[in-house]
């Protein structure tokens, strides 16, 4: 009886053990994008205002969807506006904002300098952030670089 108390407490301490050193099952955190800069997985992104969205959503597919795509997963001529870079840790607001007024040259990138994007004023950025950042909260990130 003594030998099967053993045997038991060691067999439970093994299994313990490689619980500790190799991970204890599916880690929901593990499986989503990881920011390469920041290291996280997981953002509070607000849920946005609907009114605002809708209309960043016209906005959206007037000024960026030709680039960025209408489902914002990117084209082959511009970046997926849902990879984990542009999350609001890493690309804030006003990175966006300064983006669409300035244009941007690639620094994640291999497609290229953006280039401004004329006739968007103020209150249309307030709504096409407004639209991304739905957008992001909902469907979430996708990992980068794109596998």
């Amino acid at each position: 009886m003594r030998r099967l108390l053993v045997a038991t407490g060691i067999s439970v301490v093994l299994v313990a053990v490689g619980i500790v050193a190799f991970g204890g099952g599916d880690d929901a955190s593990s499986a989503l994008p990881r920011d390469p800069m920041t290291g996280k997985t997981e953002f509070d992104i607000p849920v946005q205002d609907p009114v605002l969205v809708a209309e960043g959503a016209a906005i959206y597919q007037a000024s960026c969807a030709s680039c960025h795509g209408a489902d914002l997963r990117g084209t082959a001529v511009g970046p997926s506006h849902l990879s984990i870079i542009y999350n609001p840790d890493h690309h804030g607001d006003r990175a966006f904002a300064s983006a669409v007024v300035n244009g941007v040259e690639a620094h994640h990138w291999n497609f290229g300098d953006m280039p401004p994007v004329a006739g968007i004023s103020e209150a249309d950025f307030v709504r096409l952030i407004a639209f991304i950042r739905e957008r992001q909260r909902l469907d979430g990130f996708e990992a980068y670089p794109p596998p």
